[in-house]
């Protein structure tokens, strides 16, 4: 069976949803008027964005290992 996926296809992913969850966090923290607003862990969206950075670090880092 072979996967859709690539991992290029999955690196580009993450790292693309990295980027809009660590902006998202950093404008809930840079404006106090908008946070009281919005009901979201502000913690736990900053911590899933490094997850979703270091998931998209480490496919980067099997595309670099795989060919050796």
């Amino acid at each position: 069976m072979d996967f859709a996926l690539s991992t290029s296809d999955i690196a580009l992913w993450l790292a693309v949803t990295a980027i809009i969850l660590l902006i998202t966090s950093e404008l809930i923290y840079s404006l106090p008027g908008l946070s009281g607003r919005i009901i979201v862990d502000r913690n736990r969206l900053r911590l899933t964005a490094f997850a979703c950075g270091i998931a998209f670090l480490i496919t980067v880092v099997i595309r670099a290992v795989a060919p050796f």
